[in-house]
């Protein structure tokens, strides 16, 4: 393993104010980094920013942005300049899944989520990464999915951006590889966030083992000291996202209705 050292460097997380960006934001912290603190709700990103300024000791800047609209990355890192900030990490974590029938899911909000799944993310990343290469150092984590290496009948669309998100970390990933800068597709299963609520789709979390944003954190910085390309949340994930080679694409696209499918749920 190769430890990358943490302390004083200034991390930007988005998606910060809940789930796995608050649960990044706050061991970021806990390892000595200062925090930009990136996402809609002010309320709870200021809240966050008090709560890490007193506990941990550094800096927690709360810049509040919708990224699923356009400009809105260059001008967050409009705003990270003129605080007069150098980004060594960046955390891609905001993000949204839709759920139902494709016909039948709202056209504009798939488009949102299509903006800060994926565009929003290689925005960002073309804004920060040329600044980490110059100086030889720097971290990219983008948040995947387990949905990235199947396609996902009734959330097609956000099955559609992880399998972007893993595809282009993974080929970032050997673009940088010995220049430096560390990229990572973080990729979690289930999990107790409120992506269920969100995608109205909570019973489809019934039954299943739920990781926490913690723990799939730990997974994030693992896979950055080990410098891999991806990393799985779970052994039982692990397992099962490469079981899929086994079968046929048609035969994985019909397993992955049945499990789906809204009748079930």
């Amino acid at each position: 393993m190769n430890k990358y050292a943490y302390r004083n460097k200034l991390a930007v997380v988005t998606g910060a104010s809940s789930g796995i960006g608050r649960a990044y934001a706050k061991e970021l912290a806990a390892r000595g980094c200062h925090v930009v603190l990136a996402a809609r709700s002010k309320d709870k990103l200021n809240a966050l920013a008090e709560e890490i300024n007193r506990q941990y000791g550094v800096q927690a800047y709360a810049l509040t942005c919708d990224l699923s609209k356009a400009n809105a990355p260059r001008q967050l890192a409009e705003q990270i300049s003129e605080l007069g900030l150098l980004v060594d990490i960046l955390i891609n974590n905001a993000g949204f899944g839709t759920y139902g029938r494709f016909e039948e899911v709202d056209p504009e909000r798939e488009q949102e989520e299509i903006m800060l799944n994926t565009a929003a993310l290689v925005d960002l990343t073309h804004r920060f990464l040329p600044d980490m290469l110059r100086r030889g150092d720097g971290i990219i984590v983008n948040v995947a999915s387990m949905a990235a290496f199947m396609p996902c009948a009734y959330s097609a669309v956000y099955g559609a951006t992880k399998a972007f998100v893993l595809s282009f970390s993974e080929a970032l990933w050997s673009e940088t590889r010995g220049r430096g800068v560390r990229v990572l597709a973080l990729c979690p299963g289930a999990t107790e966030t409120g992506f269920f609520d969100a995608v109205g789709g909570k019973d489809m979390a019934a039954g299943q083992n739920l990781s926490t944003p913690e723990k799939v954190v730990q997974a994030g910085f693992r896979g950055i000291e080990q410098r891999r390309s991806y990393i799985i949340d779970g052994r039982t994930n692990y397992f099962m996202a490469h079981m899929i080679r086994f079968f046929s694409r048609r035969r994985v696209a019909l397993i992955m209705e049945r499990m789906s499918n809204p009748k079930r749920h």
